[in-house]
């Protein structure tokens, strides 16, 4: 995990990718600058609050991606959430997002939060397929405050 103003950039950077791809599904516009908005100060809680990090994605020393990982702000809920996970299309299909979820969530033992979005055409495959790997019991859906939205629980065991 890089934590200066650098790997801040490289995200910020980043992110516009992540808008874009999902710019039709969520309805977004591209900014007067020609740019996705992107809330810096939301951004910025990455590297201030505990049990919020953001970390670059490398492939044989070549960016490939970010993932965020952010405490839940699901009411009741305790445990950190898998929040958002881009990666360039060139590494798509390599295994590395599975690889990190297994890394991070299922070899925690620690409840863990996935969040994503009905419309998603990558997210909702992709969470399809990881949640139908592990037994059910590992895992729950839970209500959402947005409909478009979906969350799951997660407690795998220490493995």
């Amino acid at each position: 995990m890089h934590t200066d103003a650098t790997a801040t950039e490289l995200i910020a950077n980043l992110y516009q990718f992540y808008a874009y791809e999902s710019s039709d599904w969520e309805d977004e516009e591209v900014e007067n600058d020609g740019r996705f908005y992107i809330h810096h100060a939301h951004l910025a809680r990455y590297w201030q609050e505990p049990d919020w990090s953001a970390g670059l994605i490398l492939v044989d020393g070549f960016i490939a991606g970010f993932l965020l990982v952010e405490r839940s702000e699901l009411p009741g809920i305790d445990a950190k959430e898998f929040a958002d996970l881009f990666i360039l299309r060139k590494y798509r299909r390599r295994g590395i997002g599975r690889a990190l979820f297994q890394q991070l969530v299922c070899a925690s033992g620690e409840p863990w939060v996935i969040s994503l979005y009905r419309d998603d055409p990558l997210g909702m495959p992709f969470a399809q397929a990881l949640l139908g790997e592990l037994p059910s019991h590992w895992w729950r859906a839970l209500p959402s405050p947005e409909p478009a939205l979906l969350s799951y629980l997660l407690h795998c065991p220490r493995q």
